[in-house]
């Protein structure tokens, strides 16, 4: 890495302390990110409303608005409406994994995550790596 390369904005919303310090945890395996965490609806629209991110890991079961809502928000009136979001959800039906492509998700990975194929996924929509 040279020094003038800039570090990649990974913003992870998801209302459980242990699991944004999880992704946190597996996203610093991937070179050069700055992460920044949000535990609830209200602090993530704050923080997608206000700054640019390279990426979003977004959790869709919170309480407030909720994941879907910050999403919409998200892909409205934002600077990150054409960033990469990624849903790291329990919901695994097929009907919520519809709306959010709908909405303009990258990706979906669904709890508990696999660690390798998180990594995988971030790398890819980062631009430092095959998709998995």
């Amino acid at each position: 890495m040279t020094t003038t390369e800039a570090r990649k904005r990974v913003l992870i919303v998801d209302d459980e302390e242990s699991m944004r310090l999880l992704l946190g945890r597996t996203v610093e395996a991937v070179p050069n990110v700055e992460i920044t965490l949000a535990g609830t609806c209200e602090e993530a629209l704050h923080l997608a409303g206000s700054r640019a991110y390279d990426i979003i890991l977004l959790d869709l079961l919170m309480p407030g608005v909720g994941g879907i809502e910050v999403l919409k928000a998200i892909r409205g009136a934002s600077p990150n409406k054409r960033t990469p979001v990624i849903i790291v959800s329990v919901m695994a039906d097929e009907d919520t994994k519809i709306v959010c492509r709908s909405l303009g998700i990258s990706d979906y990975v669904v709890k508990p995550i696999v660690r390798e194929t998180l990594v995988a996924v971030v790398k890819a929509r980062l631009g430092e790596g095959p998709a998995a």
